[in-house]
């Protein structure tokens, strides 16, 4: 990604408004960038609920014994990895949530100062800065 677009969307973060940078890309205002990361969100949790039910759906109309099944995962497996992505999947989007409702600048939650927009920007749900996060 070209600088000038970089430094439209640090401005554009600070100013929440969208505008055009001089390679005519259109930056959205960052309170949109959240509302369609949030979506995006649900969206992979209603995929993830529906392959869940699936994989239920296929251990009760089965009784086969797959623990003991040389070909692949078992089912009991397949089901802990989704409902691990589907924790995951939820508290993303709830961190995302309450990054839609936070005003003004936002602190971070270890050292008190302000947090860089363009971190919150790649990382709406951020509640540290760079530097307390690494």
């Amino acid at each position: 990604m070209g600088s000038a677009v970089s430094t439209c969307r640090v401005t554009c973060a600070r100013s929440a408004r969208t505008t055009t940078s001089a390679s005519s890309t259109v930056v959205p205002e960052p309170a949109d960038h959240l509302a369609e990361r949030l979506a995006e969100q649900r969206r992979r949790i209603a995929d993830l609920e529906r392959s869940l039910a699936a994989v239920h759906a296929a251990s009760e109309s089965s009784n086969a014994d797959d623990e003991h099944d040389p070909e692949g995962a078992t089912i009991a497996f397949e089901r802990q990895q989704l409902v691990a992505l589907l924790e995951t999947a939820r508290r993303t989007a709830a961190a995302l949530e309450a990054a839609a409702t936070r005003t003004g600048p936002v602190l971070c939650e270890r050292c008190g100062r302000p947090i860089d927009p363009a971190r919150l920007e790649v990382r709406p749900q951020a509640t540290t800065c760079v530097g307390c996060a690494s």
